[in-house]
């Protein structure tokens, strides 16, 4: 078993509590101290690297802050199965059948066949389930079926027959199915949908519902629709007392004790609509909650919890759980808040139609944070920034909240490379641009993305929810309108104004020169040959590259060059390709606020999803040379609290997992709340 240093922490805070002041304090300093030096070593493995992310100043934070981090961190990992069971529905029984295999197996661990399961437990650990977490394509095990059937009868590991079929065999090949001959339903594996629903069933079933066409509620955003055996179509609703329910208790049990340490009034006031919420499955609630969530923007201490993004939903209607628990990082939220301070300034002077732009945008807070926790769909894969609430009445009438990842985006960028930028960047001046500029390019384009693109513009009257006209679409291509208004205000001088930067051309011209590498080129080392690309952001990132690589060509403005063999985009007229990002943003603004799903379907398709299959290869025998992995992701912190003689609360010490093995160990024997069967 691999739990050497968790146990040594349970041993280590069962002997904090029970001693005895007077002569054990040296002794328990010790231990301390001892907890805090062990550190995560990273590991690689596949296509995946995973790193850690530290949480600076920890011990400035009063012990009041602390207890809020722990008990805000504790309820993210309580409903981390959730998670696990939407993906698939036999996920938490193929998670515990693999993970009692490789606690109990005593057989040849340097047989290659060893080896190979252990990589496909890792990367399914990493991946919260059998599906890739990016490519949403089934993990394919390395190792024969029948490897895995001697092992399962030398631990004496039960699972059905039949799911061990499914491991090697075609079905629920894909989590997320985009490719509408397929069925966008039914071609998916994730755990949305009862057995036999068609996209046409659930379009059908909530389209006959009578929403206020104003502050409409998220339809099915926390419920699994099934088919009844009379024939009825019918919610699971995801809430205490129902589907999920046990994980949810748990969750609620430590939002409750959040409450009682919150920092102030508006925060406790959320975090009870939240329990309210959780408790009922009331989707007014949640709107309720979510409306005092963005108002709570005072303390230090903040976090994002329930059932958020539907980028796993075929028809983006349900919402994966997810948890993140941060603190401000007071140095970068002060010289970010400018943004966010213009946030009206530049929905003014955007190159939207007038009619699509907001009059009055309110309420944006951003703030750069320092993770300290995370649950469900942002871990180990992780966003950089997060912007809510989704609903877009809630932005327009009360605004948003939008954060970046502060030691998440450090830990990226101190685990990176200079060397692949130069085997694709185009020419010497390109990488002493990208060398100088690009950390910070990447900062400002996140913060634009999430601060002024998401809560830009505005829906037609009588428009319904983008879920509703632009279906499977919606979600790419609302990333890619938040990454053109970040790229249209990347090379504008208003960011040198804001005292953001010191030379805004050079800074805007390293931006355009990354997007444009990573758009048609560099992201391509994500795929498989052959494949065409399924994941909402990287076709946004093809989409908007590709339409204005084309829409270009009659000016020269991206210059395709082939040079010893190797393929290179080179950008020739910087302010031209400012004006096609504007007239792209304009048409997809144009798309959301009308509702166009023939427009932004044309979109998507022609330029998103097909590969240049020849440029593929080439880009991946390239890529070759270096010992970079094309996905990241990160082990948490460990928070152990010590107690006294009393039980109470004395300090919450940080330390890490030795091994990312011992943290997935640690999440599935600590939080498996549910039955693996839902």
């Amino acid at each position: 078993m691999k739990f050497s240093q968790f146990t040594m922490i349970a041993l280590a805070v069962a002997s904090l509590t029970a001693c005895n002041k007077n002569n054990k304090m040296d002794e328990n300093q010790s231990t301390i101290d001892s907890l805090k030096q062990i550190k995560f070593e990273t590991e690689q493995f596949a296509d995946i690297q995973v790193l850690n992310y530290e949480i600076p100043g920890w011990d400035k934070f009063t012990l009041k802050e602390k207890k809020l981090v722990y008990y805000l961190a504790q309820a993210g990992y309580s409903g981390r199965d959730i998670f696990w069971d939407q993906n698939y529905r036999y996920n938490l029984k193929i998670r515990a059948a693999l993970e009692n295999i490789y606690v109990n197996y005593q057989g040849d661990k340097n047989d290659e066949n060893w080896k190979k399961f252990e990589i496909y437990l890792k990367r399914i650990w990493f991946s919260n389930g059998i599906h890739h977490h990016y490519s949403n394509d089934k993990i394919k095990p390395g190792f024969p079926q029948t490897y895995l059937q001697t092992l399962l009868k030398e631990t004496k590991t039960n699972l059905d027959a039949s799911i061990v079929e499914v491991l090697f065999n075609d079905v629920d090949a894909k989590k997320v199915n985009l490719n509408e001959a397929k069925g966008l339903v039914q071609g998916s594996a994730v755990n949305f949908y009862g057995k036999g629903l068609t996209a046409a069933d659930v379009e059908k079933f909530y389209g006959s519902m009578k929403l206020d066409t104003l502050r409409p509620i998220s339809s099915g955003l926390n419920s699994k629709l099934v088919r009844t055996e009379s024939g009825k179509i019918e919610e699971k609703v995801w809430k205490s007392g129902g589907m999920y329910g046990a994980a949810i208790d748990k969750v609620v049990f430590w939002l409750e004790k959040a409450v009682e340490v919150a920092e102030n009034k508006p925060q406790a006031d959320a975090l009870k609509l939240l329990i309210e919420y959780y408790k009922t499955g009331d989707l007014k609630t949640w709107d309720e909650y979510n409306v005092a969530w963005v108002k709570a923007t005072e303390g230090n201490i903040d976090y994002i919890n329930g059932f958020i993004e539907v980028y796993n939903d075929p028809l983006g209607h349900k919402a994966s759980y997810e948890s993140t628990v941060q603190i401000k990082d007071f140095d970068m939220s002060a010289k970010m808040e400018v943004v966010s301070q213009s946030a009206q300034w530049f929905e003014d002077n955007s190159p939207l139609m007038p009619e699509h732009k907001k009059k009055n945008v309110v309420g944006i807070s951003y703030k750069t944070v320092i993770v300290a926790a995370e649950s469900g769909d942002t871990s180990p894969a992780t966003p950089i920034g997060v912007n809510l609430p989704n609903a877009d009445w809630i932005r327009a009438e009360h605004g948003s909240k939008s954060i970046s990842l502060g030691n998440i985006i450090e830990a990226y960028n101190k685990s990176g490379s200079s060397d692949k930028l130069k085997e694709f960047a185009f020419d010497e001046e390109e990488v002493k641009l990208a060398e100088r500029y690009s950390e910070l390019a990447d900062k400002l384009h996140t913060a634009l993305h999430e601060v002024v693109g998401h809560a830009s513009g505005q829906i037609n009257p009588g428009v319904g929810t983008p879920k509703e006209t632009l279906k499977s679409y919606a979600s790419t291509l609302e990333e890619g309108r938040a990454d053109l208004v970040a790229l249209y205000y990347l090379y504008d001088s208003k960011m040198q104004e804001l005292g953001l930067v010191d030379d805004w051309k050079s800074l805007g011209k390293a931006a355009y020169n990354d997007y444009i590498r990573n758009g048609l080129m560099t992201q391509l080392v994500r795929i498989e040959p052959g494949k065409t690309i399924e994941e909402a952001h990287m076709r946004n990132r093809q989409w908007v590259s590709a339409w204005v690589f084309e829409k270009g060509k009659a000016e020269n403005i991206i210059e395709r060059i082939e040079r010893d063999g190797k393929t290179y985009f080179k950008i020739n007229d910087y302010d031209k390709l400012h004006q096609l990002f504007g007239e792209l943003l304009k048409e997809t603004q144009r798309i959301k606020s009308e509702g166009d799903y023939a427009a932004g379907k044309a979109l998507v398709e022609n330029y998103g999803v097909k590969v240049d299959q020849k440029l593929h290869l080439e880009v991946l025998e390239r890529n070759k040379k270096f010992n970079i992995a094309p996905y990241r992701g990160f082990v948490n912190p460990v928070l152990v609290p010590v107690t006294n003689e009393k039980g109470e609360i004395t300090d919450i010490v940080v330390t890490y997992p030795k091994t990312f093995a011992e943290q997935m160990l640690y999440y599935s024997k600590n939080y498996n709340f549910l039955p693996l069967e839902n």
